[in-house]
């Protein structure tokens, strides 16, 4: 693995340096920050990750392979491409991520455990240096989530558990494309590497609700940018229209969850009502949301389906694990409206206006501070 590839000067500081690859691969993001304070946690993560790093191959050479089927050609090229497009069009130091790719064993990376009071829309979070408090802990071990949902479940939580395809170490180590992100379609793989890429540019310590709505918004737009401009795809191809309307149904589906939420929220803010009368009312608010979903929403997608959302039990676990990724969308697209659609400008604009505030939600526009 890259911190302790190469020389080392005076051989005692070779297990310090693996330590420190240890620490800092326990404390990245896995799919979204996932990490915790417990010693047994931090191993198990900073190891099964060095697994992955380690059996990283440079994609040229996979594409080479004549062993290597078409499909998985074509996208990693798509991959390539979306790197130097991050950096040339958005100016993102890309540094070495996306020029590795690794195969994973299975379908998934990792799983993702959250968990919520059951009278809140609020994460119970998780400490660790360098990325601050987290709402999750990522698994990858089928067992270890389970166990750990069964012990959040055992103090009173409502608790969620979900897969993920994809990591971003924040730039520390070169991230390699994951075989599980490659089972979408190029549209989706193309967003995934920009939605990553995107947090090597802009991660704010202990928001990652901002950090995953930015990157999802970065993703989603970049990848219109992506497929309507360049050579052989252009305004006209089915994978712009694609982007495009990934990026409009991710749009009401924001719009539909923050109402949703609210009616939630003023139901637990009512003083008058126990725990157990807002649990047992909840489900009256639940229904009347998917009812509207079914009705309102569903009629109106164009490229996606939410059927994850639709399909999953609802509780204030598993709405907080959309919260972070859907999270005023629409307010991100407005910004990029009054920077006249310049995402490049949109970027730098953030960046530069985020150590101002201490909720970088209020650089959005709709809010009463950063503007």
């Amino acid at each position: 693995m890259e911190a302790s590839s190469g020389p080392t000067p005076g051989g005692a500081k070779k297990p310090r340096r693996w330590l420190k690859a240890i620490l800092a691969l326990a404390a990245v993001s896995l799919a979204a920050s996932c990490v915790a304070c417990s010693p047994v946690y931090v191993v198990k993560a900073g190891i099964a990750e060095a697994r992955i790093l380690r059996a990283r191959r440079p994609i040229p050479e996979v594409v080479a392979d004549s062993s290597t089927d078409a499909a998985t050609r074509g996208k990693l090229a798509y991959v390539l491409e979306a790197r130097r497009f991050a950096a040339e069009e958005l100016g993102i130091d890309v540094g070495d991520s996306y020029t590795m790719y690794t195969r994973l064993d299975r379908d998934t990376l990792a799983l993702v455990v959250q968990a919520a009071p059951k009278d809140q829309i609020a994460p119970v979070t998780w400490w660790f240096p360098i990325v601050g408090r987290v709402p999750y802990r990522g698994f990858f071990s089928v067992e270890d989530a389970l166990e750990a949902e069964a012990d959040l479940q055992a103090e009173g939580y409502d608790t969620y558990v979900r897969p993920t395809a994809a990591f971003s170490t924040l730039g520390w180590f070169n991230d390699p494309i994951l075989s599980s992100v490659l089972v979408a379609d190029e549209v989706e793989v193309v967003e995934t590497v920009l939605h990553e890429l995107s947090h090597q540019f802009l991660f704010i310590p202990g928001q990652v609700g901002f950090n995953e709505s930015f990157a999802q918004f970065v993703g989603r737009v970049a990848a219109i940018r992506f497929f309507c401009t360049r050579e052989g795809s252009g305004p006209d191809s089915v994978k712009c229209a694609r982007a495009q309307a990934r990026w409009r149904d991710e749009q009401r589906f924001s719009v539909f969850l923050g109402e949703f939420i609210d009616d939630l929220e003023r139901l637990y803010r009512d003083p008058s009502l126990t725990l157990e009368d807002k649990v047992a009312r909840r489900e009256g608010v639940i229904a009347a949301a998917l009812a509207r979903f079914d009705a309102e929403v569903v009629p109106e997608l164009e490229g996606l389906t939410f059927a994850g959302f639709r399909n999953t039990p609802i509780n204030n676990a598993t709405l907080m694990g959309r919260v972070f990724y859907y999270n005023r969308l629409t307010d991100f697209d407005a910004l990029l409206t009054q920077h006249g659609g310049d995402l490049r400008a949109v970027l730098a604009d953030l960046k530069e206006r985020s150590g101002t505030v201490d909720d970088a939600f209020e650089l959005l526009p709709g809010s009463t501070a950063g503007q």
